[in-house]
C-alpha cells in the first residue's frame, strides 16, 4: 500500500511541474500574444527566452562584489572575449565571472579553515597559511572552469561544421547569394546545432547593420577563435575578393574537413592499442592470473604443506 501512495505522490508532483512550466513559458506567452495579434507557433524555446531574466538576490550580491573588483581595462577586455567564446555575452557577464572568482576564493578558504580547525590539531599561522593558499587557488579555479567550457564550445562548432558546409553548397548551387545562404543555414541548424546557429546569425545582424562581409566573418572567427571557422572565414573571404566559385571552394573544403576527421578518428583507433597496456597489466592481468593459477595455487599448497610436515617429522 505504501508503494502505491509514493507513486500516487510522484504522478501529483510531476504532473503539477508540468503544469506550471507549461502556463509559465507557452499557455501565458501563447494567450498575451494571441491577445496582441502576433504569432503563437514560433516554437516554445523562443517563448521561453524572451524578455530579460528576473536575477535572484544573490546573483546581485555577486554582481555588486564583481563590480567592485579592481581591474584594468585590458583584463576586462580579455575576460570578455574569452566569455564571448564560451557563449555568455551579457552586459553583465564579466562582473558575475569577477564575482564568482571572489566567491569562490572566499568559500574554499573559509571551507579549509573550518576542516583544518576542526580535524587537524595544527596551529593558528598554519591553518591560515592553508586557507590562504586554498583561496587563491578557488579564485583561479572558475578561470580554469571556463577555459574548459571554451573548449567544449569550440568542439560543438567544430563537429556541427561539416553540417554546414553542405547546407551552405546547396543554397549557393540553387542560385542564393552568400549573405542568404548564410541566414537560410541559420534558420535550418536552429535545433541540431544551435550553437553555430547562433554565430550565424550574429553574422546575419552584422550584414543588416551595414558591416562588410569580409568584417561580419572575421568577427566570426575572433569571437569564437576554432582553427575551423578561422579557415572557412579565410576562404570565404578570398572567394569573395577574387571572384572564384563560393559553391566549389565550400564543396572542396567540405570535403577536406570530413577526411581530415576520418584520418583523426583513424589515428585514435591506432592509439587504443598502446593506451590499452596499463589497464591490462594493472587490472585484467591480475584478475586473469588470480582466476586460472588460483584454483592450481591452492591445491599445490593444499598438498605440498602436509608432505613438508611429514618430511620433518621423520
Amino acid at each position: 500500500m505504501l508503494v502505491v501512495y509514493v507513486g500516487a505522490l510522484l504522478f501529483v508532483l510531476v504532473m503539477g511541474a508540468i503544469s506550471i512550466v507549461g502556463y509559465r513559458y507557452w499557455i501565458k506567452p501563447a494567450a498575451y500574444l494571441d491577445r496582441v495579434g502576433a504569432r503563437t507557433l514560433d516554437g516554445f524555446s523562443e517563448l521561453a527566452v524572451e524578455g530579460p531574466a528576473e536575477q535572484s538576490g544573490v546573483t546581485r550580491v555577486i554582481q555588486r562584489v564583481g563590480a567592485a573588483v579592481p581591474v584594468t581595462p585590458e583584463k576586462v577586455r580579455s575576460m570578455r572575449r574569452k566569455l564571448i567564446a564560451a557563449g555568455y555575452r551579457s552586459q553583465s557577464a564579466v562582473t558575475l565571472m569577477y564575482g564568482i572568482q571572489v566567491a569562490s576564493a572566499a568559500v574554499v578558504g573559509l571551507f579549509t579553515a573550518l576542516i583544518f580547525s576542526t580535524t587537524q590539531p595544527y596551529g593558528a599561522e598554519i591553518v591560515v597559511l592553508v586557507s590562504l593558499l586554498f583561496a587563491v587557488g578557488g579564485y583561479f579555479l572558475p578561470n580554469e572552469i571556463l577555459l574548459m567550457l571554451i573548449q567544449r564550445r569550440r568542439q560543438v562548432l567544430r563537429y556541427s561544421l561539416p553540417d554546414a558546409l553542405d547546407l551552405l553548397v546547396i543554397c549557393v548551387e540553387a542560385g542564393l547569394g552568400l549573405d542568404q545562404a548564410i541566414m537560410d543555414v541559420s534558420d535550418e541548424l536552429r535545433i541540431t546545432h544551435p550553437e553555430l546557429s547562433e554565430e550565424f546569425a550574429l553574422v546575419n545582424l552584422e550584414l543588416r547593420a551595414g558591416s562588410r562581409r569580409s568584417e561580419a566573418l572575421r568577427n566570426l572567427d575572433e569571437r569564437t577563435g576554432e582553427t575551423e571557422l578561422k579557415k572557412l572565414v579565410s576562404i570565404l573571404i578570398q572567394t569573395d575578393r577574387f571572384g572564384t566559385s563560393i559553391a566549389q571552394a565550400l564543396r572542396t573544403h567540405s570535403d577536406f574537413m570530413r577526411v581530415k576527421r576520418r584520418q583523426i578518428a583513424e589515428e585514435k583507433a591506432g592509439k587504443v592499442g598502446v593506451k590499452l597496456v596499463f589497464p591490462i597489466f594493472f587490472f585484467i592481468l591480475p584478475s586473469m592470473f588470480l582466476v586460472t593459477v588460483g584454483p592450481a595455487l591452492l591445491q599445490l599448497f593444499s598438498e605440498l604443506f602436509p608432505m613438508m610436515k611429514g618430511i620433518e617429522n621423520r
